[in-house]
């Protein structure tokens, strides 16, 4: 059964702050680098004098020209990784800095190097993985992957990610890949099965702004929210349950994925209840019957079932690890051995040797 979308309310289609912004082509004039503390500008006035990194003073602040960034990051290792979040950078335009574009140093570089990120962006495209039912082997959905093409590289998530937050893009990136994936990979689909849609609930502000993109996207491509799965990863801490309990009140469902890897505590699973959660593979990656994870899996398993949640176990990759989360309850499987990433999603159910 269809479920009807909420009304569109008088807003703009979307958010300025979800597109994607350009990147300029040439880059800054200079860095302007500056450390948080006396002690760590010393610091890095000496790191500056052993790398023979030519600059000029403007105010506290050392003005670096563009030939000198490629040592930039061999003088970065002189200090800790606590003391790199101190040391800032102000891009140099002219003759004067963009306090608004402060960052630390490290940032900055990172930004220097992919300065493909707005142009990739441009070109997304989606592999999708099976998420397949353990009894019947019924393919119940598949997880959209974002990819992007450039430079005659394919680029996957973790790259396309770490440059959003380079460039303090997350926000319009995960606007970006989410409607991508709608208008993408749903249409594809087969109309029995689920869509799992990676989402970052940090990047939303406000549902009524900042959700509006997705249910305009899903009415342009007559998607049925209630095929809609979106999947939080457990590394956000704690996300506003408030939003997801938004996206559910429409009929999508939540996804809770990588248990046992990040912030979430048990406690806050209770308090979430999504719909589903899916088991970090280093949990079950190589599992075997007298492995000492064991005992944590089933007992993971049992209190999810308890609350009502159904449960994905990720990583399976050979047909033991199969047999073994099946026989401790999980009810959905993912990895290479259902199912490896492909551009077409699989349709029926699975023929395993």
């Amino acid at each position: 059964m269809s479920v009807p979308l909420p009304p569109t309310p008088p807003l703009p289609a979307r958010c300025d702050c979800q597109a994607i912004r350009p990147t300029a082509a040439n880059g800054p004039d200079g860095l302007a680098v500056r450390a948080a503390s006396t002690h760590l500008q010393r610091k890095l006035w000496t790191a500056l004098e052993a790398h023979h990194v030519r600059f000029h003073s403007h105010g506290a602040a050392f003005v670096l020209a563009p030939e000198t960034f490629a040592t930039l990051r061999a003088l970065l290792c002189t200090f800790t990784s606590t003391e790199r979040q101190e040391v800032l950078a102000t891009p140099w335009h002219g003759d004067g800095p963009d306090p608004w574009q402060t960052a630390p140093l490290e940032q900055w570089l990172h930004r220097l190097d992919t300065a493909w990120f707005s142009d990739a962006c441009q070109h997304l495209s989606f592999d999708v993985q099976p998420i397949v039912e353990l009894r019947g082997l019924q393919v119940y959905g598949h997880e959209a992957l974002v990819r992007a093409q450039w430079d005659g590289q394919r680029l996957g998530a973790p790259a396309l990610l770490r440059a959003a937050a380079a460039h303090g893009q997350r926000r319009a990136f995960d606007a970006h890949a989410r409607l991508g994936a709608i208008t993408q990979v749903y249409p594809a689909l087969p109309r029995d099965q689920r869509l799992f849609i990676n989402f970052s609930p940090s990047v939303v502000y406000n549902p009524d702004v900042c959700l509006r993109s997705t249910f305009e996207t899903c009415r342009q491509v007559g998607a049925d929210f209630s095929r809609l799965v979106f999947e939080v990863t457990e590394s956000e801490a704690f996300p506003d349950l408030t939003l997801l309990r938004r996206y559910r009140a429409e009929g999508a469902q939540v996804a809770l994925d990588d248990l046992g890897a990040g912030h979430t505590s048990l406690t806050y699973l209770a308090e979430l209840q999504p719909d589903v959660v899916k088991l970090d593979r280093g949990l079950t990656h190589g599992l075997t019957g007298d492995d000492a994870r064991m005992p944590l899996v089933q007992a993971l398993i049992t209190y999810a079932h308890d609350l009502g949640i159904r449960v994905v176990a990720e990583g399976i990759e050979t047909a033991a690890e199969l047999a073994l989360v099946t026989a401790l309850g999980s009810d959905y499987g993912q990895g290479y051995h259902l199912g490896r990433p492909a551009a077409q999603p699989v349709f029926g159910g699975l023929h395993l040797s």
